[in-house]
């Protein structure tokens, strides 16, 4: 015997899954209508971004996890919500389900800034390098770092340029504007969407329901929860350590709401021996 799960009825939301849907839903049209207009791009606003960018504001913390880049990624992500959280929160009651919602919100953005400050660390501290040795070898060291730069076209011709005219100094100066521009592009892309809160709510799901079989649209047979948050995991941990060019999904941002959430629960039950979370 075994259990598979199937979500509430649309018609009997719990209110928190409810309100979160609807204010998702909001945002997102209201962006759509605003930015076509070119009123305002609310996504540029109220992403979160790096602390020592100029464009961050402390109350990005909160904004930017009910914007969305895509329909796609609202649609994932709402779905994901309706489909554990529904779960989640008729088990553990509006407070608390609220509190861990936000928690794991917050965890996954403190993770993502946490890679994004020692990766902005180790930036400048290339950029001082190639303040002291301006040279070929040096600027060709730091961009093989960069997955992103290492992979594009003009940057791979500008260094066979340099390679040929390795004394005119006019490509000093390029490289030097490159650097620059690796520290800038690290501190003014923000970050948005519930997907951290969402990697959350599937850790507690596959916490609190760990035998529980999931029947999922792109996966081609039922799978425990238990062996579905950790294969996802697992992946969501590979890429983020390959940091692919071309990749632009926060992937550290869903291992922090995983890990807040396994914290969060660990506390919660921390009195009850009988279950395994």
């Amino acid at each position: 015997m075994y259990q598979q799960h199937r979500p509430s009825n649309f018609s009997n939301f719990p209110p928190v899954v409810k309100n979160l849907l609807i204010i998702n839903g909001l945002c997102f049209l209201a962006n759509i209508v605003l930015d076509s207009r070119g009123i305002y791009d609310m996504n540029q606003h109220l992403g979160l971004y790096y602390p020592e960018s100029t464009f961050f504001r402390p109350y990005q913390f909160i904004t930017h996890v009910f914007m969305h880049g895509s329909f796609t990624h609202l649609l994932f992500n709402m779905f994901s919500l309706w489909m554990f959280g529904s779960t989640l929160e008729n088990y553990w009651g509006p407070k608390r389900f609220f509190i861990f919602y936000f928690v794991t919100a917050f965890g996954a953005a403190l993770l993502h800034l946490g890679v994004n400050a020692y990766e902005i660390h180790q930036i400048k501290a290339n950029i001082s390098l190639f303040a002291a040795n301006p040279d070929y070898d040096t600027f060709f060291g730091i961009i093989q770092k960069d997955a992103f730069f290492a992979n594009d076209l003009h940057v791979a011709d500008f260094l066979t340029e340099w390679k040929a005219n390795p004394n005119n100094p006019d490509y000093v100066a390029g490289a030097k504007q490159i650097t620059e521009f690796l520290l800038l592009k690290k501190l003014n892309i923000p970050v948005v969407g519930a997907s951290g809160a969402v990697f959350g709510l599937l850790l507690g799901f596959g916490m609190l329901f760990p035998n529980t079989q999931l029947l999922l649209l792109f996966f081609p047979f039922p799978i425990k929860a238990k062996y579905f948050v950790m294969l996802y995991g697992g992946l969501e941990l590979y890429q983020g350590i390959q940091s692919n060019p071309g990749d632009n999904v926060a992937h550290f941002a869903h291992l922090g709401g995983m890990l807040f959430g396994f914290i969060l629960i660990k506390i919660w039950n921390k009195g009850n021996r009988k279950n395994f979370y």
